[in-house]
């Protein structure tokens, strides 16, 4: 992969928030596709959620960080590939939290142009269609919001 070196385009660094669903699929190739015309910085963020409170045994949560953890690892390889695909370097990280929380906290701390969102997803990142999450992700992001349908 060539280093791209000085970065001309509209946006210098994009995050995707991404969680495997259809619309966060979207989400991420979008955002492959604006970092590669804008010759940006591409880096995706998988928002952990949190695991069951409640448990019979040490042994079932174990079982569940594992499981969540092979789901997480999944989704990572998956979203490399597909930027991987269009000669893009994906820089990825997956951070326990809140939702909300965790994606703005990256997106500030991270210095981010814009922060790419899917519409409807399956887990609580994307779920709410153009309420809770979307909504406040678009309202306190300290970066521009790209929310893709």
């Amino acid at each position: 992969m060539e280093n791209r070196g000085r970065r001309s385009g509209l946006y210098r660094k994009i995050l995707v928030a991404y969680d495997g669903s259809p619309g966060a699929r979207k989400a991420l190739k979008a955002a492959i596709q604006m970092a590669d015309c804008s010759d940006a910085e591409l880096h995706c963020i998988c928002v952990e959620e949190k695991l069951p409170y409640y448990a019979a045994t040490l042994g079932e949560v174990e079982e569940a960080k594992a499981e969540r953890d092979a789901y997480f690892e999944k989704l990572v390889r998956e979203a490399r590939q597909m930027a991987w695909d269009y000669g893009i370097e994906l820089h990825s990280k997956v951070v326990p939290g809140h939702e909300v929380e965790s994606i703005i906290t990256a997106a500030r701390e991270g210095g981010f142009d814009l922060l790419v969102v899917g519409f409807v997803g399956h887990s609580n990142v994307f779920g709410r269609v153009m309420g809770g999450t979307t909504q406040n992700l678009s309202r306190l992001s300290p970066c521009s919001v790209l929310i893709v349908k």
